[in-house]
């Protein structure tokens, strides 16, 4: 996968007569579209072996015939331990605790657990990855530092704390018994990892407010996925606000700063890396919700996913020599190590409290603390990093979160009507 780039850039060299330049070797490694192919090929190096060696089980009715101490590995992860169950809320959520009359004081001091858990993980991890992504380290007078450029390790640093953190809380806690093929949590990981490498090297073309709402806009892909994967069927209104996201975002981008610095100017590959990220997240979120089917709590498919992407961000780094590469760095800037792992922990650590927040008090109530978030990040990236934003921007942002939250409310308006209608029967609420 190597040759093509060392080709062309010795084009030149063999026209002349002289060598290739370092910096024209550089300029390869430093481009996007070419490090996404890099690391798709060492993907693809797992993965297909991987189908090959499915595929061959499968024919060969290994279920049947198989023998020996390999058979329950290969069988948890081919072939999996029970049928898919009919309906969804047969074990993919556990039951939401209903607030009591009698206990209002701990509701209330569970809601602000959890809404201070959110906001300070998810902040943190806004702050730092904006911090990583467009700033130097090492930074002299005489020495302007260096930029980590690595993506793929940022998104194993990150994967590999929450499968740690997920294997010890399904370890210590009791779960349901697991039944999905273990190799059906790989497409999801792959797109997981895929929308996270979109995510971190978007920052390097697009200011991070232009990437928040962006995140807010997926609502439209997820929709379109959920179409084409799952079949669903949607309300006007979902479709009404997915129409005033879509204006909002449209008029963010288009306001036009007299001094907007080269930082914060929207370039054409950071619009192609959001709508890689958007797609990709769209997939992972709807293949994740096909995946719940099976018996299984949402640490479990924490657990199953980041199983697979430590694996093939691991991969991936070790064939392209860079995962040595990344950990000199980390030698290098201690800044940096410590930043690292705390964007890990906080990453981590905000998967666990969207599960516990899920559970407590319902995905509307989450929905509200995440879409303050948002809010919150953009201007926590104004104030730190001087991101400026027009007047036509800061109201398309008002437009965003105005859908957003006119979203949650017709969501919640729904929920109680078809509780009344249906006083039996109680839908699980997706995020």
């Amino acid at each position: 996968r190597f040759c093509l780039p060392l080709v062309l850039a010795s084009l030149p060299a063999m026209a002349t007569g002289e060598d290739i330049t370092p910096a024209l070797q550089d300029s390869w490694g430093d481009f996007w579209l070419f490090r996404f192919f890099v690391n798709a090929a060492g993907y693809a190096s797992i993965v297909v072996p991987g189908f090959l060696l499915i595929q061959y089980f499968k024919r060969r009715n290994y279920l049947e015939t198989g023998r020996g101490i390999c058979f329950p590995v290969i069988k948890s992860c081919v072939f999996g331990s029970e049928v898919k169950s009919a309906h969804q809320d047969d074990g993919s959520l556990p039951p939401r605790a209903e607030p009591t009359e009698s206990s209002t004081a701990r509701q209330v001091f569970k809601l602000l657990f959890c809404a201070a858990g959110l906001q300070a993980s998810y902040l943190t991890w806004g702050v730092l990855q904006e911090r990583v992504m467009t700033r130097t380290y090492g930074a002299t007078e005489t020495d302007p530092g260096e930029k980590f450029k690595d993506s793929q390790f940022l998104v194993f640093m990150n994967r590999i704390l929450a499968f740690t953190v997920a294997g010890l809380y399904c370890a210590l806690t009791k779960q349901p018994r697991h039944g999905a093929p273990m190799y059906k949590y790989s497409f999801a990981s792959l797109s997981n990892i895929l929308s996270s490498w979109c995510q971190y090297e978007a920052l390097k073309y697009i200011s991070f407010p232009t990437q928040v709402l962006a995140k807010a806009s997926k609502v439209i892909p997820v929709m379109m996925m959920g179409k084409l994967v799952s079949r669903k069927s949607y309300e006007y209104w979902e479709y009404l606000t997915a129409a005033l996201i879509s204006v909002g975002v449209s008029m963010f981008l288009l306001s036009s700063a007299p001094n907007r610095t080269v930082s914060t100017v929207t370039t054409f590959s950071g619009i192609v890396l959001l709508a890689g990220y958007i797609i990709f997240d769209s997939f992972t979120s709807n293949w994740q919700d096909a995946l719940f089917t099976y018996k299984m709590s949402p640490v479990q498919m924490m657990f199953g996913v980041n199983v697979f992407s430590c694996l093939f961000t691991v991969g991936s780094l070790l064939e392209q020599g860079a995962l040595l590469e990344s950990l000199r760095f980390m030698a290098r800037h201690s800044e940096f190590t410590a930043h690292a792992v705390l964007l890990s922990v906080c990453s981590a650590c905000g998967q666990l409290f969207i599960f516990y927040t899920i559970n407590q008090f319902g995905a509307a109530v989450f929905t509200i603390i995440m879409t303050l978030r948002q809010a919150f990040a953009i201007l926590l990236s104004c104030l730190i990093y001087g991101h400026t934003v027009t007047v036509v921007g800061g109201l398309g942002i008002a437009v965003v979160f105005m859908a957003l939250f006119l979203r949650v409310y017709a969501r919640s308006r729904m929920k109680k009507r078809s509780k009344k209608l249906l006083p039996g029967e109680t839908p699980v609420q997706k995020v």
